[in-house]
């Protein structure tokens, strides 16, 4: 695997140290300017082009016929997941174990949240179990900076609430740079319901931050406000967000945070903002199709779009063990 991290997309305010998954170098790994990962908001844009850069590195580990390094040996990693997850779970898992971090799963109904602990109280007797990282996911927005505050143990934000989801944008980020060789000046379209999607709001941030075109789309009742603040095009018109598009982000309907009414039923939605084979020869010749997951078939986005020669549904997933594995390996070794 590669021993250093790509010169020209080095971090200018971050040690240009060889990135390495020797044992013992951990001091030697280029340092990330905060203790946590909470928000996409907290990392310039030298710095996510470092993890970008670690995770391409990463990425050989898992073609290796033993798929395991021993940078995070003697490491503790507590996955604190308070929400259902499949992908995102088993992602952070499967990146621990491949750096040999010692790993400690841990859902709400089998804790003592389910007889009524705080989330404060959980994570303090957590804490006085010395873990060197948490990976918190919870359904309140801010709960990883509340994690953050109180621990010594470095928080990375696994999707809290309707605010931020980083690690999905930085794979999300991956994913595009290897499919069309660059970020800056692609046209990023993202549609579907943006009012309850934390994916959208981390990348946002990430893709603007690093001089996309991103073009936003749903519903009147699912858009949230104040997003052209944020330099984006907004749109009710999928047609008009899908034409000339470079990537095509679906963002899933997000039943379990509605409380209420936003369309009159899925066939509905799927036939006003869903992704068909039609709309998508409206894009660029070249497009790819992304989406977070889970996915609902024939609601965002039509079977043959997403198991068409333009979805890169699945490189997403393969990606997430890569980034993850970076963002771990570079904040063990950051500040002491």
């Amino acid at each position: 695997m590669p021993s250093t991290v790509n010169p020209h997309r080095g971090v200018a305010d971050v040690p240009k140290t060889p990135v390495s998954v020797a044992p013992g170098l951990l001091d030697e790994v280029p340092r990330l300017r905060t203790k946590d990962l909470l928000s996409i908001a907290d990392l310039s844009a030298d710095e996510i082009l470092l993890i970008l850069d670690t995770a391409e590195a990463m990425k050989e580990v898992g073609t290796r016929s033993i798929k395991k390094v021993p940078a995070l040996r003697g490491r503790t990693v507590l996955n604190l997941f308070f929400e259902a997850s499949t992908r995102t779970r088993t992602s952070f898992e499967v990146a621990q174990k491949r750096l040999s971090a010692d790993t400690v799963n841990i859902a709400a109904n089998g804790s003592s949240v389910a007889k009524g602990e705080t989330l404060a109280d959980t994570v303090l007797n957590l804490e006085a179990m010395a873990p060197d990282m948490i990976v918190v996911r919870h359904a309140s927005a801010g709960a990883g900076h509340l994690v953050g505050r109180l621990c010594k143990a470095r928080v990375i934000n696994a999707g809290d609430g309707m605010h931020e989801h980083p690690t999905q944008a930085l794979l999300d980020a991956l994913t595009i740079r290897e499919r069309k060789g660059k970020i800056a000046g692609l046209k990023v379209s993202i549609i579907g319901d943006l009012l309850h999607s934390r994916v959208l709001r981390s990348n946002v941030l990430l893709l603007r931050l690093l001089g996309a075109d991103v073009c936003v789309c749903g519903p009147a009742t699912m858009m949230l406000p104040g997003m052209s603040r944020l330099g984006v095009r907004v749109t009710n018109s999928i047609d008009e967000a899908v034409e000339g598009a470079d990537v095509i982000m679906l963002l899933r309907i997000q039943l379990e945070r509605m409380d209420g009414y936003f369309f009159p039923s899925r066939r509905e939605y799927f036939r006003l903002f869903g992704m068909t084979p039609e709309r998508l020869s409206r894009a660029e010749t070249d497009a790819i199709i992304m989406h977070p997951g889970p996915l609902n078939r024939g609601v965002e986005i039509a079977s043959e779009v997403a198991d068409g020669p333009y979805s890169v549904i699945l490189d997403q997933v393969a990606n997430g063990v890569a980034v993850r594995m970076a963002v771990l390996y570079l904040l063990a070794g950051g500040v002491q």
